[in-house]
């Protein structure tokens, strides 16, 4: 299992409408369940994932992510 990255994603509920760009991007991390939610699976990902979640930030059109840390 891999180690606890330095950094969080955090998801503004209110805003996500599930659009799946995010799982797209960076699908180690998001995944868009059968009954359309948006289900994060690595709250805090490892560092390696950074750059994906970097990328799924950018793609969200709601701007529904962010990062901390």
């Amino acid at each position: 299992m891999p180690a606890e990255g330095a950094f969080r994603v955090v998801v503004d509920w209110d805003a996500c409408e599930s659009n799946a760009l995010c799982m797209d991007a960076a699908p180690e991390i998001f995944e868009v369940d059968d009954d359309d939610q948006l289900q994060v699976l690595q709250e805090h990902p490892p560092d390696e994932l950074r750059a994906k979640a970097e990328e799924a930030v950018r793609r969200c059109p709601k701007g529904a992510l962010s990062l901390e840390g």
